[in-house]
């Protein structure tokens, strides 16, 4: 289970992010000052930051420099949060390094869709597995392909065949495991080609490398189950 620090002062907008948040199912820290903010990052490692500007002790940007400037933490996402309509605290955030930036008033949508595009980057710097998987793809889906994968992460996946498809080209993805019993469908996009007459990557077959764009958090789990199970294989 994922783990998000929602930093903040204010009781109102704390007590709404975790009203968001639980409903997906995240596993929640909390704090009130950046100092208090900081010290749980060191502690707890999490997995996605949310810290507003304004806070006691020490203010939210601080903390976040203190974050990046770490070899250690930099690699977690930190979200800064702050008023609308104040161009000096925007660019405050900016300064201290942040991976984006939320407006209040809240909106549940836009802080649920944000969490997600960062818990998957960070999950696309997980070590790949190899995974001879049916995967059914294409731009139009009504009209998918039928391909299989070659390794697989919680990020996305390389998948081979002979004629791939432009980088950016948004695809439909439906993947089939555990010999087709489960199916987790979702939207891709082709990250990098390994063309047949241009080969990038000698180790692999033509092909293209895949990233996930909407995984869902039950799509997340149930890959990095797989994934776990992959790695418990014996390799002979």
């Amino acid at each position: 289970m994922e783990t998000i620090l929602l930093a903040d002062d204010v009781e109102l907008f704390l007590e709404l992010e975790k009203t968001f948040f639980r409903r997906e199912g995240f596993n929640l820290l909390v704090a009130r000052t950046g100092k208090e903010a900081l010290e749980l990052v060191v502690d707890q490692r999490p997995d996605l930051v949310l810290m507003d500007l304004y806070m006691p002790q020490m203010n939210g940007d601080e903390a976040c420099r203190w974050i990046k400037d770490d070899p250690e933490l930099a690699r977690i996402p930190v979200i800064m949060v702050t008023q609308a309509g104040r161009p000096d605290d925007l660019e405050r955030c900016r300064a201290a390094g942040c991976d984006d930036i939320l407006l209040k008033p809240i909106n549940r949508h836009k802080f649920i869709t944000t969490a997600h595009k960062y818990l998957q980057i960070t999950d696309r710097t997980a070590p790949r597995v190899p995974a001879r998987l049916r995967v059914h793809y294409g731009p139009d889906p009504q009209q998918l392909l039928d391909q299989y994968s070659v390794n697989l992460s919680t990020g996305g996946m390389f998948l081979e065949c002979q004629d791939p498809l432009p980088v950016d080209t948004p695809l439909t993805l439906e993947l089939c495991l555990h010999s087709e019993s489960i199916r987790i469908q979702c939207k891709a996009r082709v990250a990098w080609v390994n063309h047949p007459e241009m080969i990038k990557k000698p180790h692999l077959p033509p092909g293209m490398g895949l990233q996930f764009v909407n995984l869902s958090l039950e799509n997340m789990h149930v890959l990095r189950e797989f994934i776990k199970q992959q790695c418990l294989k014996p390799d002979w």
